[in-house]
């Protein structure tokens, strides 16, 4: 394992956790806001937002899949180290982190009748992302918020999935939205 493995987790991990938590569940709750949350400074290409999402949300009971330029030894080695979270292909994964386009959407699960909730969540790394572009509406919006998607289609075939569905987090440096599967986009 690369000592580079053993920095960058959190400094206070108590409060540090509980702070990017508080974060994950605002952007989870008001799709369309943004957030910063900061703490870790996982190796590259990581984000720091990314790092703090996967250090907050992933334990050993937790599969991980990295996708793309995100599949690298020193991420690999620093995941393991600092969550314990075995490391699973697309089909077995609780959480999936790479770029858009590294990230197939049918590979992953979209829960079951009986266990909606046993779908994936993907981290998608992003260069940037604002708050204009796509038209969101649903739970959590009083009337719309907008969010810049990397496209709408994919977004809308996997709602129509709902109550079953994936679930997505942006990240980009700090910066941290999210997308439930029970937001509609248009």
């Amino acid at each position: 394992m690369d000592t580079q493995a053993l920095e960058g987790g959190y400094a206070n991990a108590p409060v540090d956790a509980a702070q990017a938590f508080r974060a994950i569940m605002r952007v989870m709750a008001r799709p369309g806001t943004i957030e910063d949350i900061t703490g870790t400074a996982p190796p590259a290409p990581l984000s720091v937002a990314a790092g703090a999402v996967l250090l907050t949300l992933c334990d050993p009971e937790t599969p991980v899949h990295l996708a793309g330029g995100h599949d690298t030894a020193s991420i690999r080695d620093w995941i393991t180290f600092h969550t314990g979270a075995p490391l699973v292909a697309p089909d077995k994964a609780a959480f999936a982190v790479g770029t858009w386009d590294d990230l197939p959407l049918p590979a992953f699960p979209l829960g079951t009748s009986e266990y909606p909730d046993r779908s994936t969540t993907l981290i998608i790394e992003r260069d940037a992302f604002s708050q204009q572009g796509a038209t969101l509406q649903g739970p959590g919006i009083k009337d719309a918020a907008r969010l810049s998607l990397p496209e709408t289609e994919a977004f809308q075939a996997n709602r129509r999935h709902f109550p079953l569905g994936l679930d997505f987090i942006f990240t980009s440096g700090s910066r941290i939205a999210a997308l439930p599967r029970s937001t509609r986009v248009s």
